[in-house]
């Protein structure tokens, strides 16, 4: 008994993270099953702000990455921000780290080394606030060599769905009737929920059509809102969120491919296919202009330069910034729309406004010299009120 007993506290003095392993080459997939306290394993080059949320939203304990997390073309922001969270993430631990690794399996990881019970299984570099800043001074020389291959690749865009982009040729007609109303687009970005918050009042008073666009349509529901449109994988979305959804859009391949249809058949509701190479956010945004919407506002989309190179889409970048120049005027971020409502007069203030008003008026007719008459008058008018009233039961 009492072996056992050291035995089990050497066990657990060992130094370092340990977890149980959830290893996938495919990152969305691996985010699905993440849960808390447990250590991704993950093979993703130029780690970007949206994994890195969704890694710190699922409460890893710690992330392997098997390529190096920056590569140097763009600074991407996924390490900082899991670094800014103690999230230990050991970087470029190699490929056969995938293999050697069992899902499900317990591991443990100190000063860069991951182990499978007492077997070595890999090693890398942990990344700390200093090696990523540094990384991120170098990342930014590279910034340059992309805005030219993201010309290049808008280019070629262009060339393969300019229908798509000028004419709206493809684009899925709507049951809900979107002409001369107000859009709201919410997509899964960093600071969604919050933002979404923000606009309350907004969408009380303006009663927009509400679009979620892939989770995000679980959080309008979360938030008490029933989108009137879903845009996405409906495998990354809740059977409860897509029933209660008015229209479901499913973005599909240019082959008519649409990966998640079966889904919705299982599920049995009715949804159409949006054949199109971008990504669904743009889509969202395409469909709303095309239907004519008179003012689209965005929540969750990226908004700097840095967020927008972050993901490192080459495919979908180009769709991106050709969408939000073919909507122009009528898109508005969210967080704009929620500054200027919260600077509108409010309802109470007007109604206390008149209230100080009424006081003043009454103030100054009780001390000038027609305030007497006044009040005479009110007086013979509320007795005759009453004494008519009175007739009435007599």
């Amino acid at each position: 008994m009492k072996l056992t007993g050291l035995l089990a506290r050497t066990k657990e003095a060992l130094p370092g993270v340990s977890g149980v392993a959830r290893v996938d080459r495919r990152t969305r997939d691996l985010l699905r099953r993440l849960g808390p306290g447990e250590i991704a394993v993950l093979d993703q080059v130029d780690l970007d702000r949206a994994t890195a949320d969704a890694l710190v939203e699922a409460g890893v304990a710690a992330v392997v990455n098997a390529a190096p997390s920056i590569s140097g073309r763009f600074p991407n922001l996924g390490p900082e921000i899991l670094v800014a969270e103690g999230i230990p993430l050991i970087d470029n631990v190699g490929g056969e780290v995938l293999r050697r690794i069992k899902d499900g399996s317990r591991v443990r990881i100190h000063e860069g080394v991951v182990y499978s019970g007492e077997r070595r299984v890999g090693s890398g570099t942990v990344q700390t606030s200093e090696s990523v800043a540094d990384q991120m001074i170098e990342a930014k020389a590279g910034m340059s060599t992309q805005l030219e291959a993201f010309s290049a690749n808008t280019i070629e865009f262009l060339r393969r769905e300019r229908t798509l982009i000028l004419d709206g040729v493809g684009v899925p007609e709507l049951r809900i009737s979107l002409r001369d109303r107000h859009v709201v687009v919410v997509a899964p970005g960093n600071g969604h929920a919050e933002d979404l918050r923000g606009l309350k009042k907004y969408i009380a008073e303006h009663r927009p059509v509400l679009i979620g666009v892939d989770s995000a349509a679980d959080t309008l529901r979360a938030h008490g809102y029933t989108p009137d449109v879903i845009v996405g994988d409906p495998s990354g979305i809740e059977a409860a969120t897509l029933k209660a959804g008015g229209e479901v859009v499913v973005p599909a391949q240019p082959d008519g491919h649409a990966p998640g249809v079966e889904r919705i058949q299982d599920l049995g509701i009715g949804a159409v296919t949006f054949p199109a190479s971008g990504n669904a956010e743009d889509l969202a945004l395409l469909l709303a202009d095309t239907h004519d919407a008179s003012l689209v506002v965005t929540v969750g989309f990226q908004a700097t330069l840095r967020e927008f190179l972050d993901h490192g889409r080459s495919g979908s970048n180009p769709s991106t910034f050709l969408t939000r120049l073919k909507l122009g005027t009528k898109l508005v971020d969210g967080k704009a729309v929620a500054t200027l409502h919260r600077s509108r007069v409010s309802v109470g203030a007007v109604v206390l406004l008149v209230l100080a008003a009424l006081v003043v008026v009454i103030a100054a007719l009780l001390v000038s010299d027609v305030g007497g008459v006044y009040l005479d008058w009110v007086r013979d008018t509320w007795n005759s009120f009453t004494s008519w009233v009175k007739g009435l039961f007599t």
